[in-house]
């Protein structure tokens, strides 16, 4: 899947698709049966400013197999570039809808991130949901690069687990780098799925859907961690609405 054949925009830069759930779903599952090294980017507003800032993060993005409008703030910007019906399509829900249908075709999963209490945590609350689900494993890396032996095995126990596809909550940008450099060494679809592990889990509460309809997550988490996101919000925020504002009206581009 390259960038030439796809729908969908630049927003500030970053290749966004425009998606039904259903076709990402099932583009997926198809990719993921088949055991192709692919991987999806699932973009936020921090993620496209990142990428605004970085290039290597830009090139990872625009890179990806697939990349979706997590945040509605990215959703309306697809809305307003000529894709009036898009969806919020976000890391959260397209993990529990992937496995949801993984339950029911006999497809595994990975879990790749986070930390050991928490993947006990969502472990348990996956099986309750989905009890024939096929957990391939879970791994918890250190938080630091891992050298080339450690790498390697990682590649493959994953691909000893027969997983189709392999979550990662590294949290952006990392997890979008680790998979870009990862694709061609594992044969699954890795998908970065941000704090969707600890949303799952427990142990962050997710906002309510009418702040997420409105774009207003970002005030949830921020209330609930203002020490650490303040920042982040303040200076990702006021550059996101600045330079959409900018493309739109056609005062630069991207």
């Amino acid at each position: 899947m390259t960038n030439n054949n796809r729908k969908g925009a630049s927003i500030l830069g970053s290749h966004i698709d425009a998606l039904e759930w259903g076709d990402a779903i099932s583009t997926i599952c198809t990719w993921a049966k088949n055991r192709e090294s692919r991987y999806v980017a699932i973009c936020n507003v921090h993620s496209v400013v990142t990428a605004l800032q970085e290039p290597q993060h830009k090139q990872v993005i625009n890179s990806a197999d697939m990349a979706t409008c997590d945040g509605m703030p990215i959703t309306w910007m697809l809305r307003k570039l000529g894709f009036p019906q898009q969806q919020r399509i976000n890391g959260p829900d397209l993990m529990w809808k992937y496995c949801e249908k993984a339950e029911k075709s006999g497809q595994k999963v990975f879990f790749y991130g986070s930390t050991d209490e928490n993947l006990v945590l969502l472990k348990t609350r996956l099986l309750v949901a989905f009890p024939a689900l096929q957990i391939a494993g879970m791994y918890s890396p250190p938080f630091r690069d891992l050298t080339v032996d450690e790498d390697a095995e990682v590649v493959k126990r994953l691909n000893d687990s027969g997983a189709g596809v392999v979550f990662v909550g590294l949290g952006c940008p990392r997890q979008e780098l680790w998979m870009q450099l990862h694709r061609g060494k594992i044969n699954a679809v890795m998908i970065g799925v941000g704090a969707a592990f600890n949303y799952h889990a427990g142990t962050i509460q997710r906002a309510p859907l009418w702040m997420q309809n409105a774009g207003l997550e970002w005030l949830h988490r921020l209330a609930a961690d203002p020490r650490r996101l303040w920042k982040r919000y303040l200076v990702t925020n006021t550059l996101f609405i600045f330079a959409a504002t900018a493309q739109l009206l056609g005062l630069k581009k991207f």
